[in-house]
């Protein structure tokens, strides 16, 4: 009961403070391992936290995905799908299963929007390189992707001159860079799927 108690304050005081001192794809992402870790470890209350965080987040769809119908398929998890799994590990626990509820139905207390996402899908051992994108120089850039299928993203951003600004090949469905260009330009962003499953997935910029 204590544990309980003391996780639960926990969630309530970082979910907004973090929702409110980030960017919205850093969120995106930290929710994302919150997520993942609480079913790693069967923990309820983690994912609860990782819901708390992704309900502060209003995800749209590019035109392309809206129009062609995949932003279903390859959009990122909901905060409701978080939800639903939480509930699933909480059981019979009349306590966790009511802040679950308390979390349902609460409004929304972090930014007002979120990251645009575009939808791509690869089969296992093929990449996706997206056409050069521009960021402001001077100013925090970040791309972020991430699959509800367990499989292994990576992430490349290269300059207009093909060398490499950042990366994430960590063993995960998810992937983050970010960096500050010295001076306005293009970059190039590369995904990979390492495997070992075919997977969609949502590519998020600021």
């Amino acid at each position: 009961m204590r544990r309980i108690l003391l996780a639960t304050a926990l969630a309530a005081l970082v979910s907004p403070a973090v929702a409110e001192t980030q960017s919205p794809v850093k969120v995106a992402e930290l929710s994302a391992r919150l997520y993942a870790m609480g079913l790693d470890q069967g923990d309820p209350l983690l994912i609860l936290s990782a819901a708390r965080l992704r309900k502060t987040l209003a995800l749209e769809a590019t035109d392309r995905a809206a129009i062609d119908g995949t932003a279903g398929t390859g959009a990122p998890l909901s905060w409701e799908e978080m939800l639903a799994s939480a509930e699933t590990l909480a059981g019979d626990d009349d306590i966790l299963l009511g802040l679950i509820d308390d979390a349902r139905v609460e409004g929304s207390k972090g930014v007002s929007s979120g990251p645009v996402y575009n939808i791509g899908s690869l089969a296992d051992g093929n990449d996706d390189t997206y056409p050069p994108i521009e960021f402001r120089g001077g100013e925090y850039a970040e791309v972020y992707v991430e699959a509800k299928d367990a499989t292994n993203l990576n992430l490349t951003v290269y300059d207009d001159k093909g060398r490499l600004v950042c990366s994430d090949t960590d063993i995960s469905h998810i992937a983050y860079c970010g960096w500050t260009p010295a001076e306005a330009g293009t970059f190039t962003l590369k995904v990979e799927n390492k495997g070992p499953a075919s997977a969609a997935y949502a590519l998020m910029t600021n």
